[in-house]
């Protein structure tokens, strides 16, 4: 629970204590008092049970924790300064945490550390309580936020180990303005759970072995706002990021590589005509002139692409699934992108000598057959193999690698190249830094996560929430569908869910756009939805069509061009620097961009009337300093 009091720390001790013997019962036999240490900002309490209290001395608001597991519980006496020997009584063991603030700033650190097995995985510190009105903040790929009290959000487990989960180590939670947040600083091993206590959503870390050990030392960062909701958490975060090495911005990045401008406010198209170069010259005949082609083309067109303007010739790649050879006579077919020289002596085993299972395609007989994973620490040498025989002949300008950020960091028990997942996530970062760095291409790679953003341009499916894409989406990309499901109608395009985390972080570092069985001509009712979204966050569209389908639908498609690349254009060097809800149903929102430009969309049913500037109609959006500010 959130409130507000006026509490000397001396009385908070009591209080905390008080509640500790009353209400959360330690151990029997085990009744130790919480211990308790401050600086200027904030005053933590470790309690008897391991819960956590912070009174926040600039305006006496307190937060608390409670228990959601007893797993994990003091069993000798508490120590200052904030160190407790914890008892983890499904594996026996004992776990050293401690607590240290830091000298000024409204944070504190937690860490833990053990030896031995870990046979499950341990879940503290407990999560804090919230209260209703306020919401969870997730940065599930673009960002959303939870109310805590919607009862149509069910628990959920998120890893932070790749891109179908949190992709960017962190969550929180705001009342609109005072807010906590927690940095995962050992992310590789770690997921968030989403639970409920007494009706209401909260969160807790969770850590999970490293190959069936307790290993390295796990550490959280925890950090409270006054104000700033969201907007004061993403920044604290980008803060963080920027000191940890991974924020490089797409203008430094256009230093290395010049072609890196010919992305900024380009659609991203996927178009599966085998003669692109007709279709490429219709686009830009009508006015779609920024395009990055995503579809693979043979040399004389790609050279062709190359000659003309604004255009970044591309393909999709990947270096994940390995069929076995003995399958493919089952087959419809084969992908020419399979390592199938990988099979099986480079494929991933898991813990109990088995290869593990990848993408599954359906065979001749309705029979589905699993290609294997290659290991991450293998994959890079496939690539630097494939990439440069290919550029002899067919000068691309940029390349898609599939899954890579997507997929889990796993490990991998092969006594050949063993990995842990931190060992994986390296791997697959050399992956992408070989296609960025080595070859000097603009590299775009599935869904996202931020380790990769020192390597690549841009994301596709960062703007997709991946639990809430229609159904089959990586399998049926080209169906236009008519209907809109429930859940894609409530919380993907959903105004009143959505945040621009990624965006109040990243949007000077990479380029998010949809995923391709989510582009802005998916669902046509929700088309303009998603093109006001685009302009809001200063994104470029996706677009998914065949040459009938573009025929039907050129004005609808230069329309949406029209309405999302100049903005994205204009502020694509451009840091985020806010977000706010202009009204109290959030259908009125404002982003503003260090740049100067300030959008406004009206995602509402009634007209909207700016303090300084005019009357928005329904669906509609307006923009303050527009200009193309590219370096």
């Amino acid at each position: 629970m959130i409130f507000r009091v006026s509490l000397s720390f001396a009385f908070l001790l009591f209080f905390t204590t008080l509640a500790t013997a009353q209400d959360r019962q330690a151990p029997a036999g085990r009744q130790f008092a919480g211990i308790s240490d401050e600086n200027p900002a904030i005053a933590v309490t470790l309690n008897a049970d391991g819960t956590i209290t912070v009174l926040d001395k600039r305006t006496q608001q307190i937060w608390s924790q409670r228990l959601l597991s007893k797993d994990l519980v003091p069993s000798v006496e508490l120590k200052r300064p904030l160190k407790a020997t914890l008892r983890f009584t499904p594996a026996n063991i004992d776990v050293s945490a401690a607590i240290e603030l830091d000298p000024a700033a409204p944070e504190f650190t937690l860490t833990l550390s053990s030896s031995g097995p870990l046979p499950r995985s341990l879940s503290f510190p407990h999560p804090f309580t919230t209260d209703k009105g306020s919401y969870l903040i997730i940065p599930m790929n673009e960002g959303i936020s939870y109310p805590v009290d919607d009862s149509t959000i069910r628990p959920m487990w998120l890893i932070a180990y790749g891109g179908h989960g949190i992709c960017m180590p962190f969550f929180g939670a705001t009342d609109g303005r005072s807010a906590y947040m927690a940095i995962l600083e050992t992310p590789d091993d770690a997921l968030i759970r989403i639970e409920r206590l007494n009706g209401l959503l909260c969160i807790a870390p969770t850590w999970e072995s490293q190959k069936g050990q307790f290993g390295y030392t796990r550490r959280i960062r925890y950090v409270f706002f006054t104000e700033g909701g969201h907007v004061a958490i993403a920044k604290r975060y980008r803060a963080y990021a920027q000191k940890a090495g991974l924020l490089k911005t797409l203008a430094d990045k256009r230093k290395q590589n010049p072609n890196v401008d010919l992305l900024i406010g380009a659609v991203n198209v996927w178009c599966w005509d085998r003669n692109p170069l007709p279709i490429i010259k219709d686009l830009q005949a009508a006015g779609i002139t920024r395009i990055l082609w995503s579809n693979r083309a043979n040399p004389d067109q790609i050279k062709a692409m190359n000659d003309l303007p604004s255009v970044v010739s591309s393909r999709y790649d990947i270096y994940q699934d390995t069929m076995n050879p003995a399958n493919f006579p089952n087959l419809r077919g084969t992908h020419p992108d399979w390592t199938t020289d990988a099979w099986p002596k480079d494929l991933m085993l898991n813990s109990k000598g088995d290869w593990i299972r990848g993408w599954e395609v359906t065979g001749k007989d309705g029979t589905r057959y699993p290609c294997g994973v290659l290991c991450d620490k293998q994959a890079p040498a496939y690539a630097d193999k494939r990439i440069p025989d290919e550029l002899k002949t067919s000068p691309y300008r940029c390349r898609f690698i599939d899954t890579t950020t997507a997929s889990p960091w796993r490990e991998c028990y092969s006594p050949d190249h063993p990995v842990t997942r931190s060992e994986s996530r390296h791997y697959k970062m050399e992956l992408l830094r070989l296609v960025c760095d080595k070859y000097n291409l603009v590299s775009g790679c599935e869904t996202g996560h931020d380790a990769a953003v020192p390597f690549v341009h841009y994301f596709e499916g960062m703007l997709s929430l991946g639990p809430y894409r229609v159904p089959d989406s990586g399998r049926d990309m080209q169906r236009i569908w008519t209907e809109v499901p429930d859940n894609v109608a409530k919380f993907q395009l959903g105004e009143k869910y959505r945040l621009p985390l990624w965006e109040l972080v990243y949007h000077d570092c990479v380029v998010a756009q949809w995923y391709w069985g989510d582009y802005n001509n998916k669902l046509p009712a929700l088309w303009d939805k998603r093109d006001l979204f685009n302009a809001l966050y200063a994104t470029p569209p996706m677009f998914m069509f065949n040459r009938d389908l573009l025929a039907k639908n050129k004005a609808r498609f230069v329309q949406s061009y029209n309405t999302t690349c100049p903005i994205a254009r204009a502020a694509g060097y451009s840091e985020m620097t806010d977000h706010r809800f202009l009204t109290p149903d959030r259908s009125v929102q404002q982003t503003t961009f260090a740049n100067g430009l300030v959008v406004t969309v009206n995602f509402g049913s009634t007209p909207y009337t700016l303090k300084a500037g005019p009357t928005l109609a329904p669906t509609s959006l307006h923009t303050a300093g527009l200009k193309d500010n590219a370096p």
